[in-house]
């Protein structure tokens, strides 16, 4: 029965279905039985997909750490130890206990230690990648929140809101488009995008024309003001939409780019890291190319001085805060394709926000570049190294110890005196 068994899993390798091929080839290498390898060898020289003629050679080799022959084992071992092959990892370990040629054992200890140092290697790789893409998110974020705080001396509370509007935006248009345009479904995020920034932009001139001008020279206000906004949006989103909804990709971001075996950067991932340039190159033309940045500056600098000059520091007001909250509906909408849309996604990303404004500089787009990246990074290396299911808060308060050691050290930090002065106007 085993042998006609074995000849009935055979008539698999020769399948239409390379999903079948696949899987049959990796059940065998899970095996202890060297007769199937003839018939391994047979199908790897007919099979013509890259990927499945990979999996077929490394179960060969798999079973010829089987083999009673010291130097067949030992070809097998230096394979893997060439490959850097993870799935033989657990066998090469479990092999070198039992093993009793000298030779072959100190293969299989090379093996395993060239295997171990590349997946150090692959993890750190993999860190640095996740902390680019959280310092894009924060970049994109913390643009906004930098200039409105260095041009209206305002903490805006509910800047992590206006995050959650971005993404609860692109949900919107997602549903619209499968409802309405289901043939075209891929393209609603070319609509989200741009809409997010109109949307949320709408929102900051209502907040900033109905609310916040009401509120200048009164920090602790409108730092009240803007959080009690915040909670109602939240409570707002969770009556109509729920708890939680999800926005799937384009198909066009779902896959990966392989850069080395056994690590996949997603497109989803490298899009939102090639967006947050194009912000920071936007945002760099629009403050120091360009009359409306000249404008904005001259306010930021001297409010008095500037209304002097016949610039209207109402509207350059208006114009930052509705700037500022766009960029952030940007990141929400962005940050859609990776996480979960919800009505607290914003006070994940809000902290961090902040301490990223206090250690690049009020106004200081290249401190605001260098702490987005410090602070993502920080986040993406601490986690691991920490462990456990608290990790993420752990390296947070990680991280602001070491903002607030940073400050001590530095008590000017990357702040300028006129940009002090500036944030503590009072109109």
């Amino acid at each position: 029965m085993p042998l006609v068994h074995r000849a009935l899993e055979a008539l698999e390798l020769s399948a239409s279905d390379p999903a079948k091929r696949r899987a049959l080839a990796l059940r065998w290498g899970n095996l202890q039985d060297l007769t199937v390898i003839p018939l391994l060898e047979k199908a790897q020289a007919k099979e013509t997909e890259p990927g499945i003629k990979a999996v077929m050679v490394e179960t060969i080799h798999k079973l010829h750490l089987l083999d009673p022959a010291p130097q067949v084992r030992q070809q097998a071992i230096a394979f893997f130890g060439a490959t850097r092959a993870e799935s033989a990892l657990s066998r090469l370990r479990d092999l070198r206990d039992k093993e009793q040629e000298p030779q072959v054992q100190a293969a299989i200890t090379s093996a395993v230690q060239r295997i171990e140092s590349y997946l150090q290697m692959r993890n750190a790789v993999a860190y640095l990648f996740n902390g680019l893409s959280l310092a894009s998110i924060l970049l994109i974020m913390s643009l906004g929140l930098a200039i409105t705080f260095g041009l209206m001396g305002i903490i805006n509370m509910a800047h992590g809101e206006m995050l959650m509007l971005g993404s609860y935006t692109a949900y919107v248009v997602q549903e619209f488009f499968a409802t309405h345009f289901s043939a075209h479904a891929d393209t609603y995020f070319l609509v989200a995008l741009p809409l997010s920034l109109l949307v949320v932009g709408a929102v900051g001139i209502l907040l900033e024309r109905g609310l916040l001008r009401f509120l200048y020279g009164r920090p602790l206000e409108s730092l009240l003001v803007t959080w009690g906004i915040g909670l109602v949006l939240q409570q707002g989103a969770r009556l109509y939409f729920g708890d939680q909804t999800s926005v799937h990709p384009p198909t066009w971001l779902r896959r990966g780019w392989e850069i080395m075996p056994g690590l996949i950067l997603p497109y989803s991932r490298i899009f939102i890291i090639v967006l947050s340039l194009v912000c920071l190159v936007v945002i760099y033309w629009l403050l120091y190319r360009s009359n409306t940045g000249l404008k904005l500056r001259a306010v930021m600098q001297n409010r008095e001085m500037a209304a002097c000059m016949g610039i209207s520091a109402r509207k350059v007001d208006t114009l930052t805060f509705a700037l500022g909250t766009a960029l952030a509906g940007l990141a929400g909408c962005a940050l859609s394709l990776i996480g979960t849309v919800d009505p607290e996604v914003g006070k994940t990303y809000i902290v961090d926000s902040f301490m990223v404004v206090v250690l690049g500089g009020v106004g200081k787009l290249l401190g605001t570049v260098l702490a987005s990246l410090g602070v993502g990074m920080s986040n993406k290396i601490l986690e691991p190294a920490i462990g456990g299911t608290a990790a993420a808060v752990y390296a947070k308060v990680g991280i602001l110890v070491l903002v607030i050691l940073f400050l001590q050290l530095k008590p000017t930090g990357l702040f300028p005196a006129k940009e002090r002065l500036a944030a503590g106007t009072v109109r």
